[in-house]
Parts: C-alpha cells; sequence; structure tokens
C-alpha cells in the first residue's frame, strides 16, 4: 500500500466528499464560422437578416463571456486567498516548492530521516513534563528522534528560533483542548527556550508546575512579550453535574448547546489553536455516568458521533459570533491516533520505526466531523490535518517510558517528538495566514535549507 514511509495524505477542509479542490481551465471557444463563402452580392436578404441579429448578439454574448470569465478569475482568487478553503495555498509564501505545479499539500508526504533532530533536550526545558520525557525516562533507542515530515510537493521550512521568537513578539497565543493540546503547548514552548538566553525570563504566570491537573497554564517569554497558553477544555463544551430528576445511571451531563464556561478567557488571543476527541469514548463518558444534555432535556439514546457534531456546531456558532478573526486567526488540530494493540487498551507496543502503513488509522470519525462542520462556518478556520501523517507513527507513543512505566501509554507522544513537527507546520501556517508585520524592515520567518 506504501512504500518507503509515503502515501497519499490529501485532506483539506474540503475532502468530507472525498474529492480535492480543482482549478477549472476555461480554453477559448472556437469561432463559429457565420459568413457565407458566397460573396455579399448573392446573399439573400433572409441571409442577410440572420447576419444582422447575429452582428447585433455578438457583442452581447462578448460581454457575457467576459463576464463569465471575470467570475470564475474572482472565484479562484477568493480561494487562493483564503488558505482554509483550499489546499492551493498551503505553503504559499511560506514552503519551497520543488516541482512546477505550485501547489502543495503539506498533510500528503512521507517520513524521512534528518539527523539534525531532535530540535531540542526535554531534560533541558524546565516546560516538558517529565510522563513524556522518554529519553530522561530510560528510552534506550533514538531513531524516533530522527523523523521529519516531507510534503510531496514542497519543502516545509527550516526552523529558526530567533525569527519565529520575534515573529511571536507581543502576541497571546492560546491552545485550547485535552492532553495532546497540552502537549504541543509544551513542544513549543521547549522548541522557544532553545532561543532564550536568560531562561529565568521566561517562567509560568502563577507559580505553577506543569501537570495534567490543572485547568490554566501560561508561559510568559518576558523578553519578547508574548504569553503561550494552555486552557484544560477535553470536550470544549459545558460538563455539568447531574441534573434534577435525571435517571439513577446519569451522574453528570455534557451539555452540547452551551461552550465551556472558561471561553470569555479565549477571547482576546491573538491565535486559538483548538483540539478535543480523546475523550469522546464511552469509557469516559456512558461508563462513568456521564450523558448528553440539550437544554433541559438529558438525551440518552444519543450517539457520541451525534454528539461530538452538535458540540462542534456550539463551538462553530461562538467561534462566529466571538471571535473577530481580523485580528484572531483560529486553528482546529484534527484526532490524533492512537496505537494500543487491542481495544483493551492494555497492550502497547512501540515499534522503533514508523509503520510502513497506516493500518486504518488515517482516517477518523472526529477528523471527518471536523472538516464537515468547519467547511460550512462562514469566517476562515485552518485545519491542522494531523491525523494521516500519524497515523504512521507506532515509534512516536510514551509507552512504558513514562514517570509511570507499570501502566504503559499508546496515546500520548514523546517530547521531542511528533508534536513538534505539528508546531513546525502550524508556524508554517501562522506566517501565511497572518501576514505579521515586518520587524525592522524586515520579515522573520523560518530560515530555507
Amino acid at each position: 500500500m506504501v512504500n518507503n514511509f509515503s502515501r497519499s495524505t490529501s485532506f483539506n477542509r474540503r475532502a468530507l466528499n472525498a474529492e480535492s479542490p480543482r482549478v477549472l481551465n476555461v480554453s477559448s471557444p472556437k469561432a463559429l464560422n457565420v459568413l457565407s463563402t458566397k460573396p455579399l452580392c448573392f446573399t439573400s436578404s433572409r441571409v442577410y437578416h440572420r447576419l444582422g441579429w447575429v452582428s447585433r448578439l455578438f457583442p452581447v454574448l462578448i460581454l457575457i463571456g467576459a463576464l463569465i470569465s471575470f467570475i470564475i478569475l474572482l472565484h479562484g482568487g477568493y480561494i487562493y486567498v483564503l488558505p482554509s478553503l483550499s489546499q492551493a495555498f498551503y505553503g504559499h509564501g511560506v514552503l519551497k516548492f520543488n516541482n512546477s505545479s505550485n501547489v502543495c499539500d503539506i498533510f500528503d508526504g512521507s517520513w524521512v530521516i534528518d539527523d539534525d533532530y531532535p530540535l531540542y533536550n526535554a531534560s533541558d526545558c524546565p516546560f516538558a513534563e517529565q510522563g513524556f520525557n522518554c529519553l530522561g525516562n530510560g528510552r534506550k533507542d533514538r531513531d524516533y528522534l530522527k523523523w521529519r515530515w516531507k510534503p510531496k510537493n514542497c519543502d516545509i521550512p527550516r526552523f529558526n528560533v530567533h525569527n519565529v521568537l520575534e515573529m511571536l513578539r507581543d502576541k497571546r497565543i492560546v491552545f485550547v483542548g485535552d492532553s495532546m493540546s497540552r502537549t504541543q503547548w509544551e513542544s513549543l514552548i521547549c522548541l522557544l527556550m532553545t532561543g532564550v538566553e536568560d531562561k529565568k525570563s521566561v517562567y509560568e504566570v502563577n507559580g505553577n508546575k506543569i501537570t495534567k491537573r490543572i485547568r490554566f497554564l501560561g508561559v510568559r517569554f518576558t523578553s519578547f512579550n508574548f504569553t503561550i497558553e494552555f486552557f484544560r477544555s477535553v470536550f470544549l463544551v459545558q460538563h455539568g453535574w447531574m441534573p434534577r430528576h435525571a435517571p439513577k445511571r446519569v451522574r453528570s451531563t455534557l451539555k452540547l448547546d452551551k461552550l465551556d464556561d472558561v471561553s470569555n478567557e479565549w477571547i482576546n488571543a491573538d491565535v486559538l489553536i483548538f483540539n478535543t476527541g480523546q475523550w469522546w469514548v464511552p469509557g469516559k463518558l456512558f461508563e462513568t455516568g456521564c450523558y448528553f444534555q440539550v437544554g433541559n432535556s438529558v438525551k440518552l439514546g444519543m450517539s457520541i458521533p451525534a454528539a461530538f457534531k452538535m458540540a462542534l456546531g456550539t463551538w462553530a456558532s461562538w467561534v462566529e459570533n466571538t471571535i473577530d478573526t481580523n485580528r484572531t486567526l483560529v486553528f482546529f488540530r484534527t484526532f490524533e491516533p492512537s496505537h494500543w494493540s487491542e481495544k483493551s487498551r492494555r497492550f502497547c507496543n512501540v515499534t522503533q520505526n514508523p509503520l510502513l502503513e497506516t493500518e486504518g488509522r488515517d482516517r477518523s470519525i472526529f477528523s471527518e466531523t471536523i472538516f464537515e462542520v468547519i467547511k460550512n462556518m462562514t469566517v476562515p478556520i485552518t485545519v491542522l490535518q494531523v491525523t494521516s501523517m500519524s497515523a504512521f507513527r507506532r515509534d512516536a507513543h510514551v509507552g512504558g517510558w513514562s514517570d509511570n512505566p507499570t501502566v504503559p501509554d499508546c496515546s500520548h507522544w514523546c517530547l521531542p517528538g511528533l508534536p513538534d513537527i505539528w508546531n513546525e507546520i502550524f508556524l508554517s501556517y501562522l506566517l501565511a495566514d497572518y501576514g505579521l508585520p515586518a520587524v525592522n524592515g524586515k520579515q522573520y520567518w523560518m530560515t530555507h535549507d
């Protein structure tokens, strides 16, 4: 199915219909020979009448054709300008193309060995959780650290920490989601810490230690006047206690029509990165007595996919009505596949290298629902489609190298590792989408090879 760790992973916001956006090539119609080959003096009056009618109609046809061509060009330009609507924009102004098509789906590619990785040491980063520091927890092989994502038709720019720090100056970056979001948050901070001389100038704003139990974490980079924040919101919608008169099996509910009660804290960010999915499983919901609620009604028979879609609809309405997308860039990262060897999640087999095939993990009902909801939104949202590329990376999981080795983990990822690649892609979009201002007359970004 896939050779040399390469396969097509062409997904975008219009990919739910299993059809990539196409550029229409409109060729000029052949000229119609409407004149007789006979001398004009031998032409009948009826022919003269037809010729007069055609001559009057011809400018009208020219005008209609020009109008249609203008509409097609305008539509194509609209798609090109908004990266959230077409893969034709992927990498515009950021990626270095290596063929003549100038079209790059950044998520269509393969994993390649690169000795320049990893980009940091988790043991030197005070914001990396001990549970994700696989090397620090005794993992001996290092091959999993050496893989870089290579898009098929372009190259992701090399990470230049000093340029990125300047790019983020005076900004507020906010991650919202579950522990996978927190892992990406930690990864980004560790990447940026490598370019800060005074490590003490980077600190958690409330003096908290980085743990999974804290609802809010914020790290400030004093020298560059920006913060990178994380809000724990595993469902994005409100989780409440058992409503009055509910059946005994109902201990709590997800209020699908109400966004998380801390959502007001997200509003004034310059960049928002959302994710959800890992907690939308029976073991985290029904088996704990958690069911779905809409208004005052508990929906005992509602399926998880239907509830997930309704919750995303609530999130989408909140973004459309609350977020000023002229100021705030909004990203949504798709579902991150796990690699448990059985559904009971008791056996975790971490490999030394990426898989040759995705074993069906490149598709997810959650990722498909994310695309379906976002494609109908009225504001631009950039989808980070990490599902397919991550499906190969059975080698990158924490496994038995966490801070609690008796509990295997084929859901979370080692740091450094795969989340660093998510962040490199995120940063490439950030420049393309943001149109960040120049600093001292120069536009800062990541350097190419």
